[in-house]
C-alpha cells in the first residue's frame, strides 16, 4: 500500500512541476473573479429585486394576482418581482414563512457551478497525457522496469487524475464562496433552498444543496475523464484523446437530442451524465429512473477502465 501512495504522489509531484498546471488554476481562478466583478457591476444579471421588507408576504400576494390577472399579462406592463414569478413557489414561501433573499454568495455559487465544465475540460488534459505522455517522452520503459507491477502504476496514474479534479472543485467552491461573499454578502448559513422534484415544491438547506449539485454536475467530469484516459492508455496518443474527449463532452447532448426518438437512444453514455435531472427538472426521456442512469453510468465506467488495463497491461514496450 506504501508503494501504491508513493506512486501516486510522485504522480503528483510530476503534474504540479508543470507550468500548465498551474495555468489551468490561475484561468479557473481569473474565470470566478471576473464574472463575480461582472455581476457586481452590472447588476441586471442579478434576477431584480426582491421583497426582503417585513411587508414581503403582502408584496408576494400583490405580485401573485398581477401574474393570474390576464389583463396585466396583456398590458405590457413588468413584473415588479421577475426573479418571483412561479405562482406556487411564492404561496409556498408565504404559508410557510419562507422570506425571499437577495442574490448573495449561495447564488454565485450556483452559477459559478457551469466552471465544472471547464475544470472537466482541463481533467481531460491532464488525463489524456497521463499515459500517452510517458510513450511519448519514451519514459514508460524506465517506468516499467521498477518492481511494480502495470496494474498499479496504472491506477496511481488514474487516482493522481482524480485528485486533481478533486483539487480543482474544491478551489472552485472555496474562491466562489470567498468571492461571493465579499462581493454580495451571506444572506445565513442555514438558508433554506425551494425547489421542485417530481412537481412537487421541495426544501432543503442551501449549504448541502450546493454541495449536492457541485458533485450531481461531477459525474460528466468523471465519465468523460476515465474516457479520455482509455483512449490515451489504448491509442497512446494525448491529442486524439483530448480531441474525441473534448468533442463528445461538448455534443454529447446534442447527439442525444438528436436521436431522442430511437428507443435505444436511453443506452447513450450522455442521455444519463446529467443526474440532476431526477432532483431537479424533467429526465429526456420518461422511462427512465436514478436507477437506470447509474446504472448504465456503472456499466459504462467499468468497460473504460476494463479497456484501459487490457491495452496498458498487454502492451509490448520494447518498440516505445
Amino acid at each position: 500500500m506504501s508503494n501504491f501512495i508513493q506512486l501516486v504522489r510522485n504522480e503528483q509531484m510530476k503534474l504540479y512541476s508543470q507550468i500548465a498546471t498551474w495555468i489551468m488554476f490561475i484561468i479557473l481562478g481569473v474565470l470566478i473573479i471576473g464574472f463575480g466583478i461582472f455581476m457586481k457591476v452590472d447588476a441586471s444579471f442579478l434576477g431584480g429585486n426582491v421583497p426582503t421588507g417585513d411587508n414581503w408576504k403582502q408584496e408576494l400576494q400583490e405580485q401573485n394576482q398581477q401574474l393570474q390577472d390576464p389583463e396585466f399579462a396583456q398590458s405590457g406592463e413588468q413584473i415588479q418581482y421577475p426573479s418571483l414569478m412561479d405562482v406556487e413557489m411564492n404561496e409556498y414561501r408565504i404559508e410557510n414563512n419562507i422570506k425571499p433573499t437577495e442574490y448573495d454568495v449561495w447564488d454565485f455559487l450556483k452559477d459559478n457551478r457551469t466552471n465544472v465544465s471547464i475544470i472537466s475540460l482541463f481533467t481531460i488534459i491532464v488525463a489524456a497525457g497521463a499515459i500517452a505522455n510517458e510513450f511519448k517522452w519514451g519514459t514508460i520503459k524506465l517506468l516499467l522496469i521498477r518492481p511494480i507491477s502495470r496494474t498499479k502504476i496504472l491506477l496511481s496514474k488514474y487516482v493522481s487524475v482524480l485528485v486533481f479534479a478533486v483539487t480543482m472543485l474544491i478551489f472552485l467552491y472555496v474562491l466562489s464562496f470567498i468571492v461571493g461573499s465579499v462581493l454580495f454578502g451571506i444572506d445565513s448559513l442555514n438558508q433554506t433552498y425551494l425547489f421542485r422534484q417530481d412537481g412537487n415544491i421541495q426544501e432543503t438547506q442551501i449549504f448541502g444543496h450546493t454541495i449536492s449539485q457541485y458533485l450531481l454536475s461531477s459525474v460528466n467530469l468523471l465519465m468523460m475523464a476515465t474516457f479520455a484516459f482509455m483512449i490515451s492508455a489504448v491509442f497512446r496518443n494525448s491529442s486524439l484523446a483530448i480531441g474525441v474527449a473534448i468533442f463528445l463532452m461538448m455534443a454529447g447532448n446534442s447527439i442525444v437530442l438528436f436521436l431522442a426518438e430511437k428507443d435505444w437512444a436511453k443506452y447513450i453514455l450522455f442521455a444519463n451524465t446529467d443526474l440532476n435531472q431526477f432532483f431537479e427538472g424533467t429526465p429526456i426521456f420518461s422511462d427512465i429512473t436514478l436507477g437506470f442512469s447509474i446504472t448504465i453510468l456503472v456499466v459504462y465506467y467499468l468497460i473504460f477502465l476494463a479497456l484501459s488495463w487490457i491495452f496498458f497491461s498487454k502492451r509490448d514496450v520494447a518498440s516505445a
